[in-house]
């Protein structure tokens, strides 16, 4: 019959022997792949901050893996109460009760499965329920701060007052909660930021009702340029301005230029974090400061983060300017 092999048991048998060789000679010379057997580093500087009667935050810094790491696990006295992924150094432990001792310790995980040894537990103490707490707390005052090297900073403001009290303040980056410090400081150390970046921060404060006050004023804070590295091509001095017109709402921005070298033909514009529109002039692009005019027909009360980089001489985009926060007037 044609079209049909037929293998002799001796041909089968030499086809097994062949392949028995090829995958000893193969593991012989390192042809298979080593298991990740190496665990990574304990997270250090875990703090515990109890942010409401029945909640706790918690926050660490960055552990390192041979491989990379996956994620880690917060514990509970000893049992997991939480996973989150490699890129998030903090997290919310709710259902707690008030007026309870807590510790927390965290461990780094690799995609192996492996998993660090606990780090040093962070005791915390939730405080007692405030039933009557019927008011937010007042805005923190007068936030200022100075970048202490190319990836830190200090910040420091004005305390805040609550009918009960508060329990914690959070600092904010760009609408997103980077850390919190108990309710009676009124400092915070930030770390693990990049050189040569603008940054905006706002802090807010917390009270055991987990109700938050409103932002304070917004600081802009450039860390130092690494050595060597190029200045920033961020805009600077972003200033935002909303008036209402019928049904729409104008929101006047204007800016200071980055000094590149050339002309900067055009911006984009993000709005809370995305891309909406490319500003390309009509004739020949301004000097100096620049302005432009975004049209908005979103209801009343509607807030909005903004926020622009340059399109460089060279067809790249640049630095992002600092953010601003707009809400649309009625």
């Amino acid at each position: 019959m044609e079209g049909i092999t037929v293998q002799r048991p001796h041909a089968r048998t030499a086809l097994a022997c062949s392949a028995a060789l090829l995958l000893a000679t193969l593991t012989a010379c390192g042809g298979s792949a080593q298991a990740d057997t190496k665990h990574p580093t304990v997270p250090e500087g875990v703090t515990a901050q109890a942010g409401s009667a029945t909640s706790v935050h918690v926050m660490w810094e960055r552990a390192s893996d041979n491989e990379g790491i996956a994620g880690y696990d917060v514990y509970r006295a000893g049992r997991k109460a939480a996973s989150v992924a490699a890129g998030k150094l903090m997290t919310d432990i709710d259902g707690l009760a008030a007026s309870t001792a807590y510790t927390f310790t965290v461990r780094a995980r690799d995609a192996a499965g492996n998993l660090s040894a606990p780090s040093a537990a962070a005791p915390v103490t939730t405080p007692a329920a405030a039933p009557a707490d019927k008011e937010a707390p007042t805005g923190p005052t007068e936030l200022r701060g100075e970048a202490a090297g190319g990836r830190t900073v200090t910040l420091s403001w004005g305390g805040s007052t609550d009918d009960v009290g508060v329990t914690s303040y959070d600092i904010y980056q760009e609408d997103s909660r980077i850390h919190s410090v108990p309710g009676t400081r009124t400092t915070a150390r930030l770390t693990g930021l990049r050189p040569g970046t603008v940054y905006t921060f706002t802090v807010r404060a917390r009270d055991a009702a987990d109700r938050s006050s409103a932002d304070s004023d917004a600081l802009d804070l450039t860390t130092p340029s690494a050595p060597g590295a190029p200045d920033s091509t961020a805009p600077t001095g972003l200033r935002t301005k909303a008036t209402a017109r019928g049904e729409e709402s104008l929101v006047d921005l204007s800016w200071d230029q980055p000094d590149t070298g050339g002309t900067i033909p055009a911006y984009q514009l993000f709005l809370n974090g995305e891309p909406t529109t490319t500003i390309v002039w009509g004739g020949t692009p301004p000097t100096g400061r620049a302005t432009y005019r975004l049209t908005l027909t979103d209801p009343p009360g509607t807030r909005y983060s903004l926020k622009i980089r340059p399109k460089l001489p060279d067809g790249k985009w640049g630095d992002f300017s600092a953010q601003r926060t707009v809400v649309l007037p009625g």
